[in-house]
């Protein structure tokens, strides 16, 4: 039996609820135990290359000096990043679907969302800085290094952060300020917003907007740069004679196309 700090508050309609806990259960994949172990190995093996991948980009980008250029100061600030967001997550995950306590407490359920939701907003907002930065570099190839000079990327890098885990701060403020019920089970394998609102004793339809109009600023405003950030590189390659030149412009975008599509396509299914 988990137990429970009881809290008592009355709703209107005089009920006694319960505001606070100690352990939040975490259900996952409970009703498909069949397949935990495949995900469990599968995740597992996924998490490992992530891990070799983030930290092998990060190794050469701060030991070759071929490599200590704007675009690469971006990607490694991108590896970091991902490797901090998929930490924060999949490891709990993993715990959850070996079978072992599915229980998290309350602190951890304040500390983990706020964690991996302010990298994943700061991923949001660094993919669309990344978006101009290859713009300028293939479209003003002349003017780059005084477009884009040191100070202003690690400046524009230093404000994606501030701005993910400010808008994290906000989310976590606002859920955590609603009174939650008896219920004490989340259908999910993290502690997430969307999940923590199905546990509140109070109408959350203020909640839900808020958490929209966030979602739509941080998704959709980096999409949209980034959409019109290509929509000029395509224009400027296009207009590139040689073959081979349009081979390199293109390279040095491929890459991070990739990402971007894998990443917002996900967080818009998901969240929007």
């Amino acid at each position: 039996m988990l137990g429970l700090d009881r809290n008592h508050v009355l709703t209107k309609d005089g009920k006694e609820k319960w505001k606070f806990f100690h352990w939040f259960v975490l259900l996952a994949f409970s009703d498909r135990p069949q397949l935990e172990l495949v995900l469990f190995v599968v995740l597992l093996i996924f998490y490992i290359f992530t891990l070799l991948g983030n930290t092998t980009i990060i190794a050469l980008s701060h030991l070759d000096p071929h490599l200590h250029t704007r675009m690469y100061f971006f990607l490694s600030n991108l590896s970091f990043l991902d490797l901090c967001y998929t930490t924060s997550i999949v490891p709990q995950l993993l715990v959850n679907l070996s079978g072992a306590d599915k229980c998290v407490s309350f602190g951890g359920c304040v500390v983990q969302p706020y964690i991996s939701l302010g990298l994943g907003c700061t991923e949001c907002v660094l993919l669309g800085v990344m978006a101009f930065d290859r713009y300028v570099a293939v479209c003003r190839p002349l003017h780059y290094t005084v477009i884009m000079p040191p100070r202003l990327c690690a400046l524009m890098a230093s404000a994606s952060w501030f701005i993910g885990f400010a808008n994290s701060l906000l989310q976590k403020v606002l859920i955590f300020l609603l009174p939650l019920c008896g219920r004490n089970k989340l259908d999910h394998f993290f502690c997430e917003i969307p999940a923590l609102l199905k546990v509140a004793c109070v109408d959350t339809t203020m909640n839900e907007s808020e958490l929209f109009f966030a979602s739509v600023i941080i998704l959709l405003i980096p999409v949209a740069l980034i959409i019109l950030s290509y929509g000029g590189i395509v224009r400027a390659i296009s207009r590139i004679k040689s073959a081979a030149g349009q081979r390199k412009a293109f390279g040095t975008c491929a890459s991070h196309l990739t990402v971007v599509t894998l990443f917002y396509g996900t967080a818009i299914y998901a969240y929007l």
